[in-house]
């Protein structure tokens, strides 16, 4: 986003909150003070910022909710506050509710979490569910949170149930711009998205450099890439689920920009948010598509790798039975000539061969003889 964040002209709250503003009266002079306090310890685990603002700017932060909302009793039309909430208990939320007005079901859906993002109509109340997203470079991983924003024409109410997104930033950046503040719930709601969609760009950016990193694993035959392509595409449809539902929400404020006579400027800005979710969206599509064949890619040369170790196995068994028939074939050879050496050795003195005076060159011949059979059908076969 632009500077042009802080230029923006002064004009009249629009009704993207689905309400009629009454002609605003003159802001007094001098607004009745009241000291800023610190909320309560064992509060600031829950509510964060309690404030009041008149014209765009702080005049108060009550330590209750109750206490802001009589700041809106005193017939002010110009006022509006803004609560921000981490993860509240059941019976603050049904305090707010009945104070505010509240719409039951969405009450429900802010005390349970873990909601699609969405946004609904209740009435004179809106309910927006956001999903922020931050890169967690240390673990290089996505850690996703959880945003409920009630929206009504003199308050908004903001419940986190994640660390993300810091709000601080957001109401701080609106503060400094009284004008855009002024506008009333739909400035907080702009602004909040704005915020959202631009955390997500570091998100896109580490994605896409644990992709590079995936990348030249798999060509370098990492044994756990598969592993880890595989929770980095959960990550991706993850974050997919969390950027996509925002085309609709946008599509749907934008529908009531009309109806609702929404001021130009805000018009404007949440064009540019649209703009900047249609490219996370597309980024986001083309890394579970890169994924995709990633995991074809490493399929297939692990495929590659496995075909490559069995050839290299089976040449390594085909020359390992090469030479034992090699080795089979020579002991065959010297088994014969050993065999016939073994039984002329035999010390009986009833052997006819003993006081034959040809039996010694005869068994010679012999042993020679069966080598040489031996030696050839051997060779015949290859086996030698």
């Amino acid at each position: 986003m632009t500077d042009r964040r802080h230029t923006v002209r002064s004009a009249p709250r629009s009704a993207l909150s689905t309400l009629t503003r009454r002609p605003r009266p003159v802001v007094p002079a001098r607004l009745p003070e009241r000291p800023a306090t610190t909320l309560p310890p064992d509060r600031q685990s829950r509510m964060i910022d309690n404030a009041v603002y008149a014209a765009g700017r702080r005049i108060a932060t009550p330590d209750s909710a109750a206490e802001s909302h009589t700041w809106l009793e005193e017939g002010f039309d110009d006022r509006m506050v803004w609560l921000g909430l981490y993860r509240p208990e059941p019976g603050e939320l049904g305090e707010l509710a009945e104070q505010y007005g509240l719409p039951e079901l969405a009450v429900e859906d802010a005390i349970q979490a873990h909601q699609r993002p969405k946004f609904e109509r209740y009435g004179d109340t809106l309910f927006v569910v956001l999903k922020a997203a931050r890169y967690l470079d240390a673990r290089e991983e996505v850690e996703f949170g959880e945003l409920h924003l009630f929206l009504g024409k003199d308050f908004a109410i903001t419940v986190r149930h994640s660390e993300s997104p810091d709000l601080s930033r957001v109401r701080r950046r609106l503060e400094s711009s009284p004008e855009l503040l002024a506008r009333g719930s739909e400035a907080v709601l702009y602004a909040i998205l704005d915020a959202v969609v631009d955390g997500y760009a570091p998100v896109v950016a580490g994605l896409e450099n644990d992709i590079d990193e995936i990348e030249v694993e798999v060509f370098r035959g990492d044994p756990q890439v598969s592993r880890r392509i595989y929770e980095l595409s959960q990550e991706v449809v993850d974050f997919q689920r969390a950027a996509q539902p925002l085309n609709g929400i946008l599509t749907a404020i934008t529908a009531g920009f009309e109806k609702y006579a929404v001021d130009e400027e805000l018009r404007s800005y949440l064009r540019d948010v649209a703009d900047h979710v249609t490219s996370v969206i597309e980024r986001v599509e083309g890394f579970r598509l890169q994924l995709r064949d990633i995991l074809t890619v490493n399929a297939t040369l692990v495929a590659q790798r496995q075909n490559e170790e069995i050839r290299e196995l089976t040449e390594t068994s085909i020359a390992q039975g090469e030479e034992v028939k090699k080795i089979s074939a020579w002991a065959a050879i010297l088994f014969a000539p050993t065999l016939v050496g073994t039984v002329y050795g035999m010390n009986f003195d009833r052997m006819p061969e003993l006081h034959w005076r040809l039996g010694y060159p005869v068994a010679l011949c012999l042993m020679a003889l069966v080598s040489v059979v031996l030696y050839v059908v051997f060779k015949r076969r290859n086996w030698i």
